[in-house]
């Protein structure tokens, strides 16, 4: 009896944390509890972009738990860990680590109550883009490839990366030397939860998948005074109404309508009274695009547009400026159709899906950008029961980004565990 209860204990530590010479199938659904688990942890948890000191230092932890090499503040908070298994070529892996100014509603548990103060006053903060399961499954990857040391050969390079949200953590740790210090991967893969897919499902696309992403501010110009006097000031108003017009033609007049852009402006500030014409008045854009010829074009656009109506207006020039860009993300044709034909085998056709090209940025495209071959797949979040109640009472699931948005934890990362551990094996695999 007490061999058997030794048995016993050991069969359940192995479960919750190290079962060895495991296929990842198997793995996943033995270890999930203890990934969800760390899961939890990160969601009750979030750090805004820049702010993601104690994210990276629990990322660092479980990274050197395994054995990796572990670097820190890499371009801010952002985490390098090197697992070595002999020689061979290197992978990357990439998770995101920040977190939004979102106030939670999803009435979980285990729900965000962190408030930080922002520029409009306090705010929530929540894990509403999933970065918290990229966190999870990173750390549940590196258990499993730690424990299964036989069925690999190479290196792979964890990369914790900071500020995504807002389009400048993979540039601050390419600057930082990310390339340059460290060995530069010979591929990199990522994950992105998706909202609207059923959790057992991926999507992959090769080529174009997310938008070049630009934020634009534009201080149109005027000369204040009476509202019941126009005639003696320059309305910066009517000029922004104008201005706002005439960005629409951009797309719509001088874009190919077979290659997708959008110019939306988001925020318009003037004007403090009703009879008071003021001095000047702020817009807020976002523009999107996929390849770099229509990125200058819309660039130039704007520009042309915004100064010609303040000419026309006998205005002074107005202040342009572009920020927060993000270039669109290229998935490497070669490698994702590599990846598809195999996670086809390890899931099952019907269970991968070819993902659309959205409008949507991801600064992951930096290090496709850098020179290495990069592929980023979508993982479904939902399960099918909750997706067909959302039929029945005709709605759409929550967005990515929306206070309700959350997933099914354990059958996601189940499923991530399991592909991401199964393409590190397929792509590092040993010598014979």
């Amino acid at each position: 009896m007490r061999n058997l209860s030794i048995f016993l204990v050991g069969v359940c530590v192995a479960s919750t944390w190290d079962l060895s010479a495991a296929e990842p199938q198997e793995w996943a659904k033995a270890n999930v509890g203890a990934i969800v688990e760390v899961y939890r942890h990160f969601h009750a948890n979030p750090e805004v972009s820049l702010q993601e000191k104690e994210t990276a230092t629990r990322l660092a932890d479980e990274l050197r738990k395994v054995g990796a090499e572990v670097t820190t503040e890499v371009g801010g908070y952002g985490v390098v860990g090197l697992l070595k298994n002999g020689a061979g070529k290197t992978l990357m892996l990439r998770t995101d680590l920040d977190a939004l100014p979102v106030v939670e509603q999803t009435g979980l548990v285990y729900a965000s109550t962190k408030k930080i103060k922002g520029e409009a006053g306090e705010v929530g903060v929540m894990h509403a883009c999933g970065h918290d399961i990229h966190i999870a499954n990173q750390i549940g990857v590196a258990r499993y490839l730690a424990a299964n040391k036989t069925k690999w050969q190479g290196t792979v390079m964890f990369v914790g990366q900071p500020a995504e949200e807002r389009g400048m953590g993979a540039r601050k740790m390419l600057e930082a030397g990310l390339f340059t210090k460290f060995p530069k991967p010979d591929f990199a893969l990522a994950l992105h939860c998706d909202h609207d897919l059923a959790t057992g499902r991926i999507g992959t696309r090769g080529g174009w998948v997310l938008a070049n992403v630009d934020s634009v501010d534009i201080t149109v110009m005027g000369k204040g005074g009476h509202g019941a006097h126009p005639q003696s000031t320059i309305d910066p108003i009517v000029q922004a109404a104008q201005l706002v017009l005439a960005l629409q033609t951009i797309v719509s007049r001088e874009q190919n309508p077979l290659e997708p852009a959008v110019v939306t402006v988001g925020s318009i500030h003037g004007g403090s009274k009703h009879n008071i014409i003021g001095d000047s008045c702020h817009l807020q854009l976002t523009v999107r695009s996929f390849s770099d010829e229509v990125r200058k074009k819309l660039h130039d656009g704007i520009v042309r547009r915004a100064k010609g109506i303040a000419a026309a207006c006998g205005a002074p020039e107005p202040k342009i400026e572009f920020s927060e860009g993000t270039p669109a993300l290229f998935n490497d044709e070669k490698l994702t159709e590599r990846m598809t034909a195999f996670f086809h085998k390890e899931l099952g056709a019907a269970n991968v899906e070819p993902s659309e090209q959205s409008m949507g940025g991801e600064d992951f495209s930096e290090f496709g950008r850098a020179g290495v071959p990069i592929m980023m797949y979508r993982l479904g979040t939902i399960n099918p029961k909750r997706l067909a109640r959302f039929k029945e009472l005709g709605q759409t699931p929550p967005s990515l980004h929306s206070p309700l948005f959350y997933p099914d934890a354990e059958e996601t990362l189940e499923v991530g565990l399991r592909t991401m551990s199964a393409a590190v094996l397929h792509l590092l695999e040993p010598k014979k």
